[in-house]
């Protein structure tokens, strides 16, 4: 390959100029990625990937990161969006080295040509790691390379997926690390996924600092699923569980009843709790409560209220309780995230 595009000395473009910065002691050797274009990619999650690591060597005004675009031949790629893309190089010169992640999006089952797939193999064979991106799972796949690992990709995309490939099981997170495999579903979640390998490499003092810079928030390792309750419900087109999320969402500090949640919905609650646990998996006693607690959640980032007066506005009548499902579900208790939040934004 052009070995001026793998050496950080001959690419100014690895670390711009910014009006911020945030030094980092001994930086390690430059990190090298890859991002294999593949017809109709998604231009959002490529980006959102992407920029996570410039806006990390803008802080640190070091080369910490390294990218090639790539593609099967090294001429330009067509995004879904209809905007060709220029590569730095053909994906035959990567080096083994460079993490390489596959970049697809709608067709993601279909797009990669034989000789792709054979590449991803040989560099894996010999010491390369790979993961993808939006849809990128989906070439993983045909190359064989996902069996017996976790791993995700867009949620639009995972009934086609599930049809090609019966055998292996995509998770609903937004996205997965499984040992050195790395999914996402694309757009925000492909900038959360690329904090969470900062985080790992350089601290999460510093990752925090990269995600505030993609306005991206401090909670940088939570793996949400991709979808909320209130979407997956109304993409099913089911009255019944819609109008049990409604009710829900209308009575957070005074909590209905199961018992009234499902007289509201026209069903029993042994009904409801079926359609429940076959729509979203989860009971819709679980749902509720995950609801009452991103409202809490939102209430102590976004206003003065006490603790106990947010656990109160959640539906919580005990401030123990609250603090404990609130630690379950976002791994800190609602006095951390507090004082965590509002240091963040004192001047």
């Amino acid at each position: 390959m052009n070995n001026g595009v793998f050496s950080p000395s001959n690419r100014p473009d690895l670390v711009p100029a910014g009006a911020f910065s945030y030094p980092v002691k001994d930086p390690l050797a430059t990190r090298w990625f890859g991002f294999l274009l593949l017809p109709q990619f998604t231009l959002l999650a490529f980006s959102a990937a992407l920029d996570p690591l410039r806006i990390a060597n803008q802080l640190a005004q070091k080369p910490l990161y390294g990218w090639l675009v790539l593609s099967e031949d090294g001429a330009p790629v067509s995004s879904s969006s209809g905007i060709d893309i220029s590569v730095h190089a053909a994906l035959r010169d990567l080096p083994p080295e460079a993490y390489l992640f596959a970049c697809s999006g709608n067709n993601g089952t279909k797009v990669a040509s034989a000789s792709v797939l054979s590449q991803l193999r040989h560099h894996v064979r010999f010491g390369g790691h790979a993961g993808g991106i939006c849809t990128g799972a989906a070439t993983l796949a045909r190359a064989g390379l996902l069996d017996g690992k976790q791993f995700t990709l867009h949620w639009e995309n995972q009934p086609g997926f599930i049809e090609t490939f019966p055998q292996l099981a995509p998770s609903r997170h937004r996205f997965e690390r499984d040992g050195t495999l790395l999914t996402c579903g694309g757009g925000a979640a492909a900038t959360e996924m690329m904090i969470s390998v900062i985080a790992e490499d350089y601290g999460e003092d510093f990752a925090i600092a990269v995600s505030d810079m993609c306005l991206n928030g401090p909670d940088i390792s939570k793996r949400s699923e991709q979808r909320s309750s209130i979407a997956k419900a109304i993409s099913s087109r089911n009255p019944r569980v819609l109008a049990a999320l409604r009710a829900m969402y209308e009575n957070i500090e005074t909590p209905l009843h199961l018992e009234d949640l499902a007289r509201s919905a026209g069903i029993s609650r042994r009904q409801m709790e079926r359609q429940f646990k076959q729509l979203l998996d989860e009971a819709p006693a679980q749902t509720y409560r995950n609801i009452r607690l991103d409202r809490a959640r939102t209430l102590l980032m976004e206003t003065d209220l006490s603790v106990m007066e947010v656990a109160m506005a959640a539906g919580f009548n005990s401030d123990s309780v609250f603090s404990r499902h609130f630690k379950s579900r976002y791994g800190e208790t609602p006095y951390g995230h507090r004082g965590r939040t509002k240091d963040k934004t004192r001047p």
